[in-house]
């Protein structure tokens, strides 16, 4: 697939699969296998413990995160900017108001800002689901293929989810 440049050539999309070890820097955590989802308008990060607080002025959520899939003995505590609150429609179609959190994520040596929903994940099959806002213009999904971008030396990671 290739999109359109500003100069008009076509530029060629870089090919991910429909699951993909990602890196969220800012929050430290090294590794989390998301389902790349394009019938899911948002991306969401499995979250539980939510608490949004006002601190020094600003709106933050504190949450925690079991960082390893289907394993809920380790807990890691976070913090970020509350950038939002959204009406989301969760997987049996009700609405559910999510706190919304703005954070780089990296994927195949590129970088940028995502918008991140927080709910609990705990029931489905990946703790991180990355929608089609997160990766309209910079990828091409092959929804045969997994892990595209790198994945085995991923698990060994120290901070994985």
């Amino acid at each position: 697939m290739s999109k359109r440049s500003p100069g008009g050539s076509r530029k060629r999309l870089p090919i991910i699969g429909w699951r993909e070890w990602v890196t969220l820097p800012e929050l430290g955590i090294d590794a989390v296998k998301a389902k790349v989802d394009t019938g899911a308008r948002s991306s969401a990060l499995h979250a539980f413990d939510v608490e949004v607080l006002e601190w020094e002025g600003l709106s933050i959520v504190r949450f925690k995160v079991h960082p390893l899939q289907r394993d809920s003995r380790r807990t890691v505590a976070l913090k970020a900017e509350l950038f939002d609150e959204r009406q989301v429609r969760n997987p049996g179609g009700r609405l559910e108001l999510r706190p919304v959190i703005q954070t780089a994520v990296e994927l195949m040596g590129q970088r940028w800002p995502i918008e991140l929903t927080l709910t609990n994940r705990d029931a489905m099959g990946f703790r991180m689901l990355l929608g089609r806002r997160a990766v309209r213009g910079k990828f091409a999904i092959d929804p045969g293929r997994s892990f595209l971008g790198g994945g085995a030396e991923r698990a060994d990671a120290s901070s994985v989810i």
